[in-house]
């Protein structure tokens, strides 16, 4: 960790509950851009708040949807990200109630703590500048300033709002006033700005003090306060999560931070950086921070070309070839496939609104639904039969349950489990399998050291998933 960040201790606030539907079809509302690895090797989410540990941190605060509450805690608990409070939003309010809600909490232990607000899925690359400019926001944030950060264009981009720079403030390196911000503007405006310099893209990162973003909540956005102080104060502890109470937080205006405070407050300043950022709000945006071969394409998974120039290409499983085309996004994921012109990577989401009008479940859902224990996927689906494949956890286990309408059958092909079925305890290992009839008791357990992988034939009238009676968890979900 840089040392210009020696002399204060920032809290991580990180913004973890977008759906990303930009990015479909790998960002889905069930599993969203943040919990993937689109960069690198290492989910998002995790990459994120690796940006924010160690020396000059403290525990992050990582505010999220409740229904992703398992894959948040797993996927930092393999970054080995310590101690986070995770902040569960039981609905959606947008930014503003988020970060108040997580001030408020902040508050408590330390009034004057100094927050790093950021989101769980933008993209770094030059840390060593990050932590520069984090130096210089925290020096105002402690002064009482509300500090966002201006990235300097490199193109006439139109997918970000623009910030105008004003003179530099005495006394605080790499500060200046902030004169206004700019909505997301046309091509014409981005380009006249790019031309006459002293324009920022803005990055929705800030810096403040939790007391004075609660002072300025107060002036600006009572009801948005309001609203979260009941919802902190009314919160519950569910195994590792902070559960804000629904009824108030529930109640709050649905606004963000930029209208509710950012270009209303008198205290608002900037820190012009260059840090290789990207919102990653495109496949676009993805394919101009990627690296690319002499054709300018990039190829991720089981991808073949030939004669492509300028495409940006992934697949995660079935082979896909690209064929005499150019400034194309192909995108292959196990159910659903987009073929895109680069120029029109920021319309995905007009795909996903049609498909939700027609109620396609590929909308929202993936395949692949993961579950505090692991995941499942459907294989194969017909009448009055399904098979899946479940992947299970070592040491983890499935709910104690029945099921009113489909018996199943358990065939293990890597791994061992533990089944209990009724008053039985049956271990079962690679080509053995065990037969679950319709209303028995059961549960699955991994007892080894190495994922358990099943494949699952259930039978019967009805084969939803809400055909589950839970008589135990360990997950709360009973």
């Amino acid at each position: 960790m840089s040392s210009h960040l020696a002399n204060s201790t920032l809290v991580p606030v990180i913004l973890c509950g977008g759906s990303g539907t930009r990015l479909w079809p790998v960002s889905r509302k069930s599993f969203p851009k943040q919990f993937w690895p689109l960069i690198s090797t290492t989910p998002m989410l995790a990459e994120t708040a690796l940006r924010a540990a160690g020396p000059g941190f403290s525990a992050p605060i990582i505010v999220a949807n409740q229904d992703h509450r398992f894959v948040v805690a797993e996927q930092l608990r393999d970054a080995g990200i310590e101690a986070p409070q995770v902040l569960l939003e039981p609905v959606g309010r947008n930014s503003a109630p988020a970060i108040a809600a997580a001030a408020l909490l902040a508050a408590e232990t330390s009034p004057q703590a100094v927050l790093w607000i950021m989101a769980a899925d933008a993209a770094i690359q030059d840390l060593p500048a990050l932590h520069a400019a984090l130096a210089s926001a925290a020096a105002a944030a402690r002064a009482g300033y509300f500090v966002t950060f201006g990235m300097h264009p490199t193109a006439p981009e139109t997918g970000y709002g623009y910030i105008a720079q004003g003179d530099a403030l005495d006394g605080l390196e790499g500060v200046h006033k902030l004169e206004r911000f700019i909505e997301k503007p046309d091509a014409a405006s981005a380009a006249a700005m790019l031309e006459q310099g002293g324009h920022l893209w803005n990055s929705g990162m800030f810096v403040f003090r939790a007391d004075v973003l609660i002072e300025e909540m107060q002036l600006h956005a009572p009801g948005v306060l309001a609203a979260a102080q009941k919802a902190v104060a009314g919160r519950k502890t569910d195994l590792d999560f902070i559960r804000l109470d629904e009824a108030a937080f529930a109640a709050s205006p649905d606004i963000s931070i930029d209208y509710a405070i950012a270009e209303k407050t008198q205290k608002a300043v900037v820190v012009p950086a260059s840090l290789g950022w990207s919102d990653v709000g495109s496949w676009s945006a993805l394919a101009d921070i990627a690296t690319r071969d002499e054709a300018g394409n990039f190829t991720q998974g089981d991808v073949v070309l030939e004669n492509a120039h300028n495409c940006y290409a992934r697949s995660d499983g079935k082979l896909t070839a690209l064929l005499g085309v150019q400034d194309l996004v192909v995108v292959t994921t196990q159910d659903a496939v987009l073929v895109a012109h680069k120029s029109e990577a920021q319309n995905v989401k007009k795909i996903v609104d049609k498909l939700k009008e027609l109620k396609r479940p590929e909308a929202e859902s993936h395949n692949r639904t993961y579950r505090p224990w692991g995941f499942y996927e459907s294989l194969i689906q017909g009448d009055r039969f399904q098979v899946k494949r479940i992947v299970v956890w070592p040491g983890r286990q499935l709910s104690l349950q029945k099921h009113f309408h489909r018996a199943e059958h358990w065939v293990v092909v890597a791994g061992s489990a533990l089944v209990t079925r009724n008053e039985e305890h049956i271990l079962i290992r690679e080509n053995e399998s065990v037969y679950l009839p319709l209303g028995c008791v059961h549960r699955l357990d991994n007892p080894g050291k190495i994922p358990l992988t099943l494949i699952e034939v259930q039978s019967g009238s009805y084969l939803g998933e809400d055909d589950i009676v839970r008589l135990e968890d360990n997950y709360g979900r009973n």
